[in-house]
């Protein structure tokens, strides 16, 4: 009987040890997301990105029913990478529940010109993202998020 605890004890150890690891895996697969917001004109990020979001990835950030590719989100991305050079997405707060992982962001950043019709004249900006990612196998598979952009242009065109 009481090999029978042990083995029943160091069973569930190693259920529990594995289950860690895969929650650690997939918030290390979510830090890659930002790793290449943060460095967006990066031939290494993009690479790390493609291999960590699926190809048929989903990106979702508002109801219009629009889904952006990986493909048009690197594009797009990388056009903020250019416009802002100093461009960092920092990883406040990350939460998993399940195969989904929840980020606080911080985004910040100094545009070198116009910004959504906006020009800074050299300020900076602030704002607060929020993400979920929903993860399989491994790899994003969709990820809903809101930025506080309507923040930053205020912020950009405060007097």
């Amino acid at each position: 009987m009481k090999s029978l605890k042990v083995l029943f004890t160091a069973f569930t150890l190693l259920v529990g040890a594995t289950a860690g690891l895969a929650v650690a895996d997939d918030k290390a697969t979510a830090q890659t997301f930002y790793d290449f917001l943060s460095n967006p004109s990066s031939d290494e990020k993009i690479a790390a990105l493609k291999e960590a979001v699926g190809e048929n990835w989903e990106s979702i950030g508002d109801y219009s029913g629009a889904i952006k590719s990986r493909e048009k989100f690197i594009g797009q991305i990388g056009g903020f990478g250019q416009l802002i050079p100093d461009l960092n997405w920092n990883v406040e707060e990350m939460f998993q529940d399940g195969n989904r992982v929840i980020v606080r962001g911080r985004a910040t950043g100094t545009p070198t010109g116009p910004m959504f019709g906006v020009d800074g004249g050299g300020k900076s900006f602030d704002i607060m993202s929020i993400d979920i990612h929903t993860i399989e196998g491994g790899k994003i598979v969709r990820t809903y998020h809101v930025e506080d952009w309507a923040g930053a242009l205020g912020q950009l065109s405060a007097e």
